[in-house]
């Protein structure tokens, strides 16, 4: 059997894996530093207590003994790729497998005092400590409170800033409904002059409409250049005073692949084709967050995007182990498609190369993101069918 190693155990890692062991002829193995998946997406509802880390967190084990793939719980300290050489904290070296799929993420962008934030898009602890610090300003009754997000001027792909709207609508949400909604200040804030701009222009225009309505204000279109305990700094001179601040953190190129020998991007991605097979690097593949991803200047790094790039090597290793010359691109399933909760609705966002859309789901668009959660964790777990292209 030929032996594939999969370093990661997110959307791209699971998924790979996944897929690979529908091949009885692929023997697979997954290394992941946690011994859990989780569901990124729908942990925006931990810091309002919707849902709790244990209940959006599959467990690898059982996801193995599912699906048939081997697990390591440990971390990847280096990756020697051309060797297909692994190294892992543990002082565990895995060198004897025929395929690597590299699936691990990326690192953040460390901005002056970033340890006086909380992140949604970060370590699963963080959204807890959100809810945390939440709880203590809802007790206290009244108070301040800022999140938004960064950019990379060397990738802007790797943005991720729907997360950073929904916490912010969920938590005016939460607290309208407490009736202390006129005892807070919400605040928005990112250095970009249009933040949500690959959305479209009619989202862009909706999203405006949607803070005047909550009486969220803006801070737009000036460089953040720090973080203190009691706020953030801008390079135009002004300070935003915060009680708590979340900020997602642009993304940059995994620390482990930037010391790898591994062709990189500007910004530390891994450069691949729209295979994901990298030049040079027979039988290495590089998915999800840790790729580089090609395409028009609205992409963004997606969970559907990453998945449909594990489908994809998965099918091309398949398919190369068979000696069939047939191979699966990524680019015809480029799009940004997501469903943006408030917490007491959502909106439909969808954009591709035609242009974009934003459409209002009052109430019903809320649970239509509850459900999905619920299909991601039982779809995964074999326990309902998955749907096609979900």
């Amino acid at each position: 059997m030929k032996k594939v190693l999969v370093l990661g155990g997110g959307f791209a890692g699971v998924e790979s894996a996944i897929y690979l062991r529908k091949s009885k002829d692929l023997e697979v193995t997954l290394v992941s530093d946690r011994d859990y998946f989780y569901i990124y997406p729908t942990s925006i509802w931990i810091p309002t207590g919707e849902t709790t880390k244990e209940k959006i967190s599959v467990p690898l084990e059982q996801l193995s003994k599912k699906h048939g793939f081997d697990v390591i719980v440990d971390a990847v300290t280096s990756l020697e790729a051309k060797a297909k050489r692994v190294t892992l904290a543990s002082g565990k070296v895995l060198d004897d497998y025929e395929y690597i799929v590299v699936a691990m993420g990326q690192d953040k962008i460390q901005l002056k005092g970033i340890e006086n934030t909380l992140s949604i898009c970060g370590k699963p602890e963080e959204a807890v400590a959100l809810k945390e610090r939440l709880d203590k300003l809802v007790e206290k009754g009244s108070g301040k409170i800022a999140m938004g997000f960064g950019g990379n001027p060397k990738d802007s792909s790797a943005v991720r800033g729907g997360p950073a709207f929904e916490v912010l609508f969920n938590v005016h949400t939460m607290l309208k409904r407490k009736g202390i909604r006129d005892k807070f200040e919400l605040i928005f804030f990112a250095p970009m002059e249009k933040p949500g701009q690959k959305m479209g222009d009619k989202a862009l225009v909706m999203m405006d409409k949607m803070f005047k309505m909550t009486n969220i204000s803006k801070k737009v279109g000036s460089k953040i250049t720090s973080f203190d305990a009691d706020g953030i700094n801008f390079e135009d001179g002004e300070k935003i005073e915060s009680d708590l601040t979340m900020f997602i953190s642009a993304g940059k190129g995994h620390g482990v692949l930037e010391a790898s020998d591994l062709p990189l991007s500007d910004a530390g991605f891994v450069v691949t084709d729209e295979y994901n097979e990298i030049e040079g690097f027979d039988g290495v593949f590089a998915i999800g967050d840790s790729a580089s991803l090609m395409g028009p200047d609205w992409r963004a790094k997606q969970g559907h995007v990453a998945e449909v790039m594990a489908k994809n090597v998965a099918n091309n290793i398949f398919n190369r182990s068979q000696k069939i010359n047939s191979k699966n691109s990524y680019l015809e399933h480029l799009n940004i498609l997501c469903v943006m909760d408030t917490g007491d609705g959502a909106a439909f966002v969808y954009r591709d190369n035609k242009g974009g859309k934003m459409i209002p789901m009052p109430f019903v668009g809320h649970w239509m993101k509850k459900g999905w959660g619920w299909y991601c964790k039982n779809s995964k777990l074999g326990k309902i069918p998955r749907i096609p292209g979900m």
